[in-house]
């Protein structure tokens, strides 16, 4: 079936699906009939309050019942979706909401104890309130060429930008994924992975609404309540990164609940370890496990095929996915051409053309290997950009911040290991006053995400430089080796 728009496809799951449940979030038990109601009554709500065709609104709240109404809704009023990462500051959070230009900002008030309130200029809804049911059923025509949402991703500019991609661009590209990764009719899906980001979003909530799956939001990633759901809501569909996994299997071991109703399995990582890809398929219930590689530019590029080898699972990304090509440049980075690759930044140009070259490649910023099937392999980042417990941190923006602090002339940011995390930020910094390494690090508590606030600061006289004048990070990761 071949659908022009997101709302036309997600309206007609009440025509295809009816009364099979299409949410489940605690109490609450939506059937694909009563989610599409209420999505035609929050496109009412956001039609009234003054979106139309085109308009930016910004979610910036947890995985949740509400935000896939509020999303759905906003697209079928004709809007364009700016979601925001829910672990974001209020500074970080209020930049990409006003250089988005939304209009309004839905957000769940004391979600891990933040106020998630939008800039002053623009007016902010409790997205729990009775907003999404005070408007009248409404349905504005959007085209397939049209930009559906803007998803923020950070660059080594520092500067977060947005990616701009269109409904068939995301219908195509997520009813393949569907294949891929044995999502089926009736699955119930236990998703993780935030909404904000593609994988919640679009290989969830939007995969599930073309296949006919039951949506089970997790908002916060607790390993209890996960297993009881597992074993309350017989889950069948639960990808995830390999700490999940990981947990699963102490669980299964330890025999106190039931996981017996999981079949699909996806998971994706530079590097998993052989071993853990044959404990998921030999120990616990999956028939089927999935990996692969994709980037906001350009959605999942290469996914792994039923059939492959626990090695290929493991150590690939498996190959490029239908209309996708990937080729490694002359200095080993990735690059990926096909009708999944942005529009291009919302606002900047410079960007894009800096990331889209004159052949249509994207630049990924990726470093890989591809043997002769097409398989492809990451085995490093071009840009200086580290991941912390699963979130990429980019140090650019994070000196940016750092930079901001009266008492900061200059800053460096370097990952180094950590036994827990895997990686965590270090920063190196010169004084322009008082200032001690515990007060620099409470400070930066309040101005970013968790994941991004350096663990660890050395004040130094002054940074060592090249040449050109650049920061030669290689020598502070050679003389600070933890």
């Amino acid at each position: 079936m071949t659908w022009e728009s997101i709302p036309q496809m997600v309206l007609s799951a009440g025509d295809r699906f009816g009364s099979a449940e299409a949410v489940v979030d605690g109490p609450l038990r939506l059937t694909f009939t009563e989610l599409t109601e209420r999505v035609r009554v929050a496109a009412g709500a956001f039609a009234e309050a003054g979106i139309g065709k085109g308009d930016r609104a910004a979610i910036w709240a947890p995985n949740s019942a509400e935000w896939i109404i509020a999303a759905f809704g906003l697209l079928t009023a004709g809007g364009v979706m700016v979601p925001v990462n829910t672990r974001f500051k209020a500074d970080e959070s209020h930049d990409i909401i006003r250089r988005s230009g939304a209009k309004l900002v839905l957000a769940q008030r004391g979600f891990l104890g933040e106020d998630y309130d939008g800039p002053p200029e623009v007016p902010t809804i409790d997205i729990r309130s009775d907003f999404l049911s005070s408007g009248s059923p409404f349905e504005r025509e959007s085209r397939g060429d049209d930009v559906c949402d803007i998803m923020f991703t950070s660059g080594t500019t520092g500067r977060p930008k947005g990616v701009m991609m269109t409904h068939t661009q995301t219908l195509r590209l997520y009813s393949e994924w569907c294949d891929l990764a044995d999502l089926r009719r009736g699955d119930r899906y236990m998703i993780v992975n935030p909404f904000f980001h593609i994988f919640g979003y679009k290989a969830g909530c939007i995969a599930s609404m073309i296949r006919g799956a039951t949506v089970h939001p997790v908002p916060v990633f607790d390993v209890p309540r996960v297993l009881e759901l597992i074993e309350t809501e017989k889950i069948t569909m639960l990808p995830g990164p390999p700490t999940l996994y990981h947990s699963l299997l102490a669980a299964h071991a330890e025999g106190k609940h039931d996981l017996s109703s999981l079949r699909a399995a996806v998971t994706g990582a530079a590097d998993i370890p052989v071993d853990l890809i044959r404990r998921i398929v030999t120990e616990l219930p999956f028939q089927t496990i999935m990996t692969g590689y994709g980037l906001t530019e350009a959605g999942t590029c290469t996914a792994s095929r039923p059939g492959d080898s626990f090695e290929d699972i493991a150590t690939t990304v498996g190959r490029p996915c239908d209309g996708v090509e990937a080729t490694i440049a002359s200095d080993g980075e990735v690059l990926v051409r096909g009708y999944t690759v942005m529009k291009g930044y919302f606002d900047d140009p410079e960007a894009t053309a800096e990331t889209i070259d004159a052949d249509g490649w994207l630049h990924t910023g990726d470093l890989g290997t591809q043997d002769e099937r097409g398989y492809l392999r990451i085995v490093g980042r071009k840009k200086d950009m580290f991941i912390v417990g699963g979130f990429n941190a980019y140090p650019a923006e994070i000196e940016g911040f750092l930079m901001e602090h009266p008492a900061v002339a200059q800053a460096a940011v370097v990952p180094v290991p950590d036994e827990r995390l895997g990686q965590v930020g270090k920063a190196f910094v010169v004084r322009r006053g008082e200032l001690t390494e515990e007060e620099l690090i409470a400070w930066s508590r309040k101005k970013m995400a968790g994941f991004k606030v350096p663990r660890s600061v050395k004040f130094l006289e002054e940074l060592p430089l090249n040449a050109t004048g650049k920061v030669e990070k290689l020598e502070l990761m050679k003389d600070e080796p933890a």
